[in-house]
């Protein structure tokens, strides 16, 4: 008797042929009856400012290739590597271009691919973006991953795991990540809906559609109905008085708009489709629940919670891709986001008076943190200083005695004649 649960079951050191097969969340036509896929969500202003404020935030902080050394790590500017990633990683375009373009692919297919060019030493001297669309990851007979790129001009070019850098968004794999636009295709075809709702309201001069009823029969209701909305239809004929002959009347039939809550529905999409990326939505323009006293703390969160996350992917990803064997543990790749850290300057003072009184901050660390010129030595600049009211309990019990002894040097400690 066959066992039921073999299909449900199956083993896990078995790769399969094909990596990149149709998973069961696909581009498509939503619930709401529009095709949403990434061309046509990047035309929602809400999913083109989600991609925007990511994309721009990873691509505007530093990047740089480290070294760790026993007497702490420094910064490896000697690397091939770092000129790449920090200045230029090709002859077309600088690093924020290609770090923008990464998280643009990673946000809407989920993936991110780029070209890797290496020396006959096998350093790495380029690197180019590629389609994501256009890529085919496959295993082959060996269970070796392949990855098949169709060019512009059709043809096909395979790559070995070797010379692509591949950085997966969430996936169920491992290898594969899937595409966040493909997972919330519903939501984000209900804001493309409700736009569109919009469009086509206003461009009928924002007058709902209706029934033209004749008492008798109508001989050709086509040129009717042309000739009504020529003259009538379209924003340009809007508030124009109509005239009925022959006894027509008009019959509204859309629903009012505040029946089908049409403003509601957008600003709820808004929120949702923030969620779906993870971003605050004051950073996308809404400022219904941002307020003085939270929006600092949001814009932290999101560094955080979103921004941080992509970091570790991509420095991952290259740190393992971009690095020879050799290299691997005493060279990495990694962002400064002390910048987006940072809070208000009212906040960052208070928190550098705090580090200044207790000592572990000096003058010219402050300085360092504000991209200010140091104070020389002479000056100060490196001294750390700590508060006179906060001293070790020994110190203040030792001092109260010795003031106690000097200022009657004929009696006797008490303290002294109970533990003798």
């Amino acid at each position: 008797m066959r066992n039921p649960f073999t299909a449900l079951f199956r083993a896990r050191d078995k790769p399969q042929d094909s990596v990149s097969a149709a998973p069961t969340f696909y581009f498509g036509t939503s619930g709401s009856g529009k095709p949403v896929n990434a061309t046509t969500a990047i035309q929602l202003s809400t999913v083109y400012a989600c991609v925007r404020v990511i994309s721009e935030t990873v691509a505007s902080l530093p990047l740089g290739v480290f070294e760790a050394r026993d007497d702490g790590n420094r910064k490896a500017t000697e690397h091939p590597l770092f000129r790449l990633l920090h200045d230029e990683p090709n002859s077309e375009m600088t690093s924020f271009v290609l770090r923008e373009v990464m998280l643009a692919h990673l946000l809407l297919w989920g993936n991110s691919y780029c070209q890797i060019i290496r020396s006959g030493r096998n350093q790495v001297t380029g690197l180019y973006p590629l389609l994501p669309d256009k890529m085919t990851v496959d295993r082959d007979k060996n269970g070796i991953l392949t990855y098949t790129y169709m060019t512009n001009t059709g043809q096909t070019v395979v790559l070995s795991p070797e010379d692509v850098l591949h950085i997966p968004g969430l996936g169920f794999d491992g290898v594969m990540g899937y595409s966040p636009i493909a997972l919330e295709k519903n939501a984000i075809g209900l804001g493309i809906a409700s736009e569109e709702y919009g469009s086509k309201f206003f461009s009928n001069g924002a007058r709902p559609s209706g029934i033209l009823t004749h008492p008798n029969t109508v001989k050709n209701p086509k040129a009717l109905r042309e000739s009504w909305n020529a003259a009538y239809g379209g924003s340009s004929n809007a508030n124009r008085v109509a005239i009925l002959e022959e006894g027509m009347k008009f019959e509204p039939m859309a629903v009012p708009n505040n029946e089908a809550q049409f403003l509601e529905t957008r600003k709820f999409q808004v929120d949702e489709i923030c969620r779906i990326f993870r971003v605050p939505p004051h950073l996308v323009g809404d400022l219904e629940h941002a307020t003085f006293s939270n929006i600092e703390h949001q814009s932290i969160d999101f560094a955080v919670h979103t921004i941080r996350p992509w970091l570790v992917r991509i420095e991952q990803a290259m740190n393992r891709a971009l690095f020879t064997d050799q290299e691997k543990g005493r060279f990495y790749v990694q962002f400064n986001i002390d910048g987006l850290m940072r809070g208000d300057y009212k906040s960052r003072m208070e928190g550098y008076a705090i580090a200044r009184q207790n000592g572990w901050m000096s003058a010219n660390d402050i300085r360092a943190l504000e991209n200010q010129n140091p104070i020389p030595a002479d000056q100060g600049g490196d001294a750390y200083l700590v508060n006179g009211n906060m001293i070790p309990i020994t110190t203040a019990m030792n001092g109260r005695a010795e003031d106690t002894d000097q200022s009657n040097p004929n009696q006797t400690n008490p303290e002294r004649r109970r533990y003798t």
